[in-house]
C-alpha cells in the first residue's frame, strides 16, 4: 500500500475483516508490527514466518480470528489490551495493556472501548509514514469518508463515541496522513487507504 506498509485479503475468520503488516524499517523498531490477525492460509503463515521477528497487535476481539493457531505457526508475541486478554487460552507468549502502550517513540496504542470492550487503536509516526489502524472503531462509508457505526455486535455506543473523541485528543496535531481501517474497505471504491486521514478524523460525525 505505501513503502513499508502490507494489507492482506479480508478473513472470513475475523468476519471479513483486513489485517495490515508495518515492516520494522518504518517504525524503527527492531520488529514487525502486524496488526489483526490475517486468514489462516499457507500462504500467509509461509510469507510471516520468513519476515523474522515480529508483534501481532489486536485491535478488538473482531480481529483475533485464529489468532491461537497463528501464533504457534509463527511464534510472534501477541499483545492485546486487558479487557480481552481471557478471550486467548493457550495464546503464549502473550501480553496486555491498559489504558494506554508505547512500543517505541511514534507508536502508540490507546484503548477505545465500544465497539468491543478491549477495542484499540495504534498510531504509527515517522520520517516517512504517519498513519492509524484504526480497527473497527471507524469503518469507510464512502470515497475518503469514515464514521463510527453502531451494529448489531457493537458493544457499547455511547463508549464507542466517546474514545473517538478522546482519540482526537490523543493524537498529534496534523494526524495522521493516513487511516486503515480493520473492514469494509469496499466503501473506500478500491482504495485501500483513508488520505488526508487527520481531515477524515474531524469531518467524521
Amino acid at each position: 500500500m505505501r513503502p513499508g506498509l502490507w494489507l492482506f485479503a479480508p478473513s472470513r475468520d475475523s468476519q471479513g475483516g483486513s489485517s495490515w503488516l508495518l515492516e520494522a524499517s518504518a517504525t524503527g523498531l527492531s520488529f514487525d508490527l502486524l496488526i489483526d490477525c490475517p486468514g489462516y492460509s499457507q500462504a500467509n503463515l509461509d510469507w510471516l514466518s520468513a519476515r523474522g521477528p515480529g508483534l501481532l497487535v489486536l485491535t478488538s476481539r473482531e480481529g483475533h480470528g485464529r489468532c491461537r493457531r497463528v501464533q504457534q505457526a509463527i511464534g510472534w508475541e501477541v499483545l492485546v489490551q486487558e479487557q480481552e486478554a481471557y478471550l486467548l487460552p493457550g495464546v503464549a507468549p502473550l501480553r496486555s495493556f491498559g489504558a494506554t502502550c508505547e512500543l517505541a517513540p511514534g507508536v502508540r496504542l490507546l484503548w477505545t472501548p465500544g465497539p468491543t470492550p478491549g477495542a484499540c487503536v495504534v498510531h504509527a509516526r515517522g520520517p516517512e509514514l504517519d498513519v492509524l489502524f484504526c480497527g473497527r472503531l471507524l469503518a469507510p462509508v464512502g470515497p475518503n469518508a469514515i464514521a463510527p457505526l453502531r451494529t448489531a455486535r457493537c458493544f457499547h455506543w455511547p463508549r464507542q463515541l466517546a474514545s473517538l473523541e478522546a482519540l482526537r485528543g490523543w493524537l498529534p496535531p496534523g494526524s495522521p496522513e493516513w487511516i486503515a481501517c480493520g473492514g469494509g474497505l469496499g466503501a473506500l471504491r478500491g482504495a485501500k487507504l483513508v488520505t488526508e486521514g487527520a481531515v477524515a478524523l474531524r469531518s467524521a460525525p
